[in-house]
């Protein structure tokens, strides 16, 4: 064989290769989420499970922070072009970026998928603006009532202590400070924002009103609820100052067994679990005035700007992220709510419905679980009212004042923004 005929042979064997190898390249999906230690781990699982069924598609997924932190860095990455291709946005606030032509409209991805038959009506409600789809639901939560029941036998209290209403919770939480407040023992943590929205429901109030979009900050029960909350640090003292300039303080707190009860979302219950053992109690929200809880949590959504070819493979993660397997997966060992309705007869989720106490407590909820408002004005209000619950909890501003001017500072960004 000529040298001449041998070199020929070689690059076109060369270019044959090339050419498969270009065929079974990988399509890249970059992919921010917000997940980190139990939840981050089980995120890596579904991945790994996704990438192993598909292997023409690497999910490239990395940890960005808080659900504020994506919304900050979502909003930076855009106009200077280094957006990821899928995000997970929280339920109410993905509103800014599907009223602005941000995110890709999911509802045809979505008709054709016989996923969709398959989603509680709560998990299919909670991705639509204006009759379109822009997320797809993967971690769904709503806030639920923890206990510690070795601190509560400590503090004399029984593990059926009522705590039902407001009366009851803090009574409960004043008891806690009281008897082991000498051992840095605190009653209850301070609320984070989602559970002061879940707190507000139960008060028969709401921060938004999500049929009509009426501004409800200022309406009497709302101000009464964040009097409620604001005692527990300012007044009564059951509650840490350190859970309200920073809320993962108060979780923290709660897992290192250093507080007595905290209100947190279902998808704390992992870690919580892990933490506290068998001591974790679980009980429903409050029904101070009314049995009502926010459904919460987050949902996929994928950026307009990616190649069309990115956006059919980050759809296909979506929906494999919402399968009945995923989905189970995720909810045995978060707590996060099923979304698909055949995730929870699969031995996974069996398993962890029998073997772990407590993690059914948010199915049950449901019947009182509700959607929230996610028009543009949102995503501004909920950041504002971080510095708006500093003031009232610290003891700077009397509630009644700050509630009147966040009601009448929301209702102007409102007009300013369209929505």
């Amino acid at each position: 064989m000529s040298r001449k005929f041998q070199i020929t042979i070689a690059a076109s064997l060369l270019t044959l290769l090339a050419g498969v190898g270009s065929a079974n390249a990988a399509t890249t999906v970059k992919f921010w989420h917000s997940f980190n230690r139990t939840n981050g781990q089980a995120l890596d699982k579904v991945i790994q499970n996704f990438e192993a069924a598909n292997p023409d598609i690497d999910v490239e997924a990395e940890f960005v922070g808080s659900y504020n932190d994506i919304i900050a860095k979502l909003q930076a990455a855009i106009p200077a072009r280094r957006a990821p291709d899928a995000v997970i946005l929280e339920v109410t606030r993905y509103g800014l970026f599907a009223n602005n032509d941000i995110l890709t409209d999911l509802t045809p991805y979505l008709d054709a998928d016989p996923l969709k038959a398959d989603l509680y009506d709560y998990a299919r409600e909670v991705g639509v603006i204006g009759g379109k789809n822009y997320i797809v639901p993967f971690n769904s939560s709503t806030p639920v009532l923890y206990f510690n029941k070795d601190i509560f036998a400590r503090a004399g209290l029984s593990a059926d202590t009522p705590l039902k209403t407001f009366d009851e919770i803090l009574a409960a939480a004043k008891t806690i400070s009281e008897k082991l407040g000498s051992e840095g023992i605190s009653g209850i943590a301070a609320p984070g924002q989602f559970a002061r929205w879940g707190l507000v429901m139960a008060n028969d109030s709401e921060l938004v009103d999500p049929k009509s979009g009426e501004i409800l900050l200022d309406k009497p029960n709302t101000i009464e609820a964040y009097q409620w909350m604001a005692s527990l640090v300012h007044e009564n003292k059951v509650a840490s100052p350190d859970g309200v300039t920073e809320e993962d303080n108060g979780r923290d707190a709660f897992l290192a067994k250093k507080v007595g009860i905290m209100f947190n979302s279902t998808g704390n219950y992992g870690e919580s679990r892990k933490a506290l053992g068998d001591n974790l109690a679980v009980r429903p929200m409050p029904c101070n005035k009314a049995c009502s809880v926010p459904i919460g949590g987050a949902g996929i959504g994928i950026m307009a700007t990616s190649p069309k070819e990115v956006q059919d493979a980050a759809y296909r993660f979506v929906s494999y992220a919402a399968s009945p397997e995923a989905n189970a997966i995720w909810f045995a060992a978060t707590g996060y709510l099923p979304i698909n309705k055949k995730s929870a007869a699969l031995p996974v989720a069996q398993e962890a419905l029998a073997t772990q106490p407590g993690i059914d407590v948010a199915i049950d909820s449901l019947p009182n679980a509700h959607g929230r408002a996610r028009t543009t004005v949102v995503t501004w209000m909920r950041t504002t009212e971080y510095k708006m619950w500093q003031a009232m909890a610290l003891g700077q501003r009397s509630v009644d004042e700050t509630m009147k001017d966040f009601a009448e500072q929301t209702r102007a960004e409102e007009k300013r923004v369209g929505n």
